[in-house]
């Protein structure tokens, strides 16, 4: 029945580990190599007509009806569409266990039903595989890709119904199959029409519910028709469907759960690369020149004192690395004179990877706090201030107390709780929760303005901390200057670069660009008499 939504009921499932008695996989684990096959009862003519019953969004997906601790679910409303799984893995469970919930009936075709009945809610019917696919309209089957000729002994049966693939192949099966598992299946049951579906959702998210896991669910298949009865199923299940388009995009719906955190590689790898190269230049600095020219040992240090002084490193440097490209971008703006030719690849994939970028920046700082308050709980710390004691009985010193490094240490701290908590402002709305809670302005203004602040926070931090050993002889050790000159390279260009354009002579030409305006262009362009009106337009 197109279009109808029922009542439904939500199943308390248990999170224990189970033992799939077809594939002996465990529990828990996303069907990434399951195929299964929903069927749903539905008339041609409640297909065309297309009325809706029942608002989606206006009955709640899931009931207050408690579940007993079998995970049992309460009958399914009479007239309620017929849905068909053939299997009886983790995932076939969850699936029906959902089904159920969302108002359907369900019937569970597999070899040996009385073994599996006792996995699935009392009100789903286990039956035998051939019982299962007799009445649905839209089957769906739970087994492997290379299982998949088992089933070509129900091709009449089948004839003319849909079989939705869930299906994932692995890495290696990815590799190796030039044809999606959806299509492999399609040319199995040609008289079929086959849609890929439900592959990213995993069995823990289809019994806790959506609120707990990513509502999106592709969808692709080359008969419109079939992709629309899919999609009211995902809807009464309570995710949201995403049209991929035809059938040949289900290698592409397939590969999405065998992605690692894409977005996150080249900035991962940037910040360890930076972290390496910190460390390594901390190292010899702070351990090696003592132990060469001094014979001094202090190997100690490594794993704390120069892992804490390599973090800020990495930290300070990934921040400017978040506004550094969007220097480069106004500056090609402005020499071309025109907002619409694309920038350079290398640029392109720079600005679309600021956000890890930022996160990776506060995750460093944030370790660096907690390293820092770790410091005078080191034993080799409390030795220091012994022998300083020492010391300072020996030389006869009652007081000691120097002004200037007094007010350094005290500007210093607070420039870096500062800087911290300007920084974590900006992790949080990065966060899509509160990200969509904000309109463009309010964002722009916390990832631009108070980014910038937090850039320029940073860098009065380490120029406090540095003082005046930039120009000190003996803080140069095996000729290398201080770490934190290093450092302040990259983002002095960038604040040098942003108050540069902040100049009304750049201002106003930029702001021009960004407004449509194009320097080889014979149309005369006025920028608005109010001021503000180009403060307001949109940052690189």
């Amino acid at each position: 029945m197109q279009g109808r939504v029922y009542p439904s009921s939500s199943a308390a499932s248990s999170p224990e580990t189970l033992l799939c008695t077809d594939c002996g996989s465990v529990a828990g684990e996303s069907a990434h190599s399951q195929l299964f096959i929903v069927c749903v009862t539905i008339s041609p003519a409640e297909h065309g007509s297309g009325t809706r019953v029942l608002g989606e969004m206006d009955k709640p997906l899931i009931s207050r009806h408690r579940v007993d601790s079998d995970g049992s679910l309460a009958e399914p409303p009479s007239g309620a569409p017929k849905v068909g799984i053939l299997g009886s893995g983790d995932f076939a469970r969850s699936l029906a266990t959902r089904l159920v919930g969302s108002g359907f009936s369900v019937v569970v075709g597999s070899r040996n039903p009385k073994r599996t009945a006792g996995l699935f809610p009392s009100s789903t019917q286990v039956t035998f595989q051939e019982e299962a696919v007799r009445s649905p309209g839209v089957i769906f089957v739970a087994v492997f890709r290379e299982h998949y000729s088992s089933l070509c002994g129900l091709s009449d049966q089948l004839a003319g119904k849909i079989l939705v693939d869930v299906s994932n192949p692995t890495e290696q099966e990815h590799l190796q199959h030039r044809e999606s598992n959806a299509e492999y299946l399609a040319s199995l049951f040609p008289t079929c029409t086959v849609v890929k579906a439900f592959n990213v959702i995993s069995a823990w998210t289809l019994q806790a519910g959506p609120r707990d896991g990513n509502r999106q669910v592709p969808i692709c298949s080359d008969q419109p028709e079939a992709k629309h009865i899919i999609s009211e199923m995902v809807h009464a299940m309570g995710f949201m469907p995403l049209d991929m388009g035809s059938l040949a995009s289900a290698r592409e719906v397939e590969a999405m759960p065998l992605r690692l955190l894409p977005a996150w590689k080249v900035p991962a790898l940037l910040a360890l690369g930076l972290f390496v190269c910190f460390f390594a230049y901390n190292f010899i600095r702070d351990v090696l020149q003592p132990y060469v020219q001094e014979g001094k040992n202090k190997f100690y240090k490594l794993p704390v004192s120069v892992v804490n002084t390599t973090l800020p490193c990495v930290a300070y440097v990934l921040l400017s690395l978040v506004y550094l490209p969007g220097v480069l971008a106004a500056a090609l703006q402005l020499q071309r004179g025109t907002k619409y030719r694309r920038f350079p690849d290398w640029l392109d994939h720079w600005l679309q990877h600021r956000k890890q970028i930022g996160l990776l920046s506060f995750f460093c700082a944030t370790l660096h706090a907690l390293y820092s308050f770790c410091l005078p709980l080191r034993r080799s710390h409390r030795y220091d201030l012994v022998n300083l004691a020492v010391k300072q009985v020996l030389t006869n010193k009652s007081h000691i107390w120097v002004e200037e490094e007094v007010w350094r240490m005290e500007i210093y701290l607070s420039l870096g709780v500062l800087a911290l908590g300007t920084l974590s402002l900006l992790a949080i709305t990065s966060l899509p929760s509160i990200a969509n809670s904000l309109n463009w302005r309010e964002f722009s203004f916390v990832q631009s303005t108070l980014g910038f602040v937090a850039l320029v926070l940073s860098t009065l931090h380490t120029l406090t901390y540095g003082w005046t050993r930039a120009f000190e002889e003996s803080r140069y050790k095996f000729y290398l200057p201080p770490t934190f000159t290093l450092t302040l390279l990259v983002p002095c260009v960038v604040i040098l670069a942003k108050g540069l354009f902040l100049l009304r002579c750049f201002r106003l030409r930029l702001a021009k660009i960004r407004r449509g305006w194009e320097k080889d262009s014979a149309v005369k362009f006025m920028l608005p008499n109010d001021s503000i009106l180009t403060e307001k337009t949109s940052h690189v």
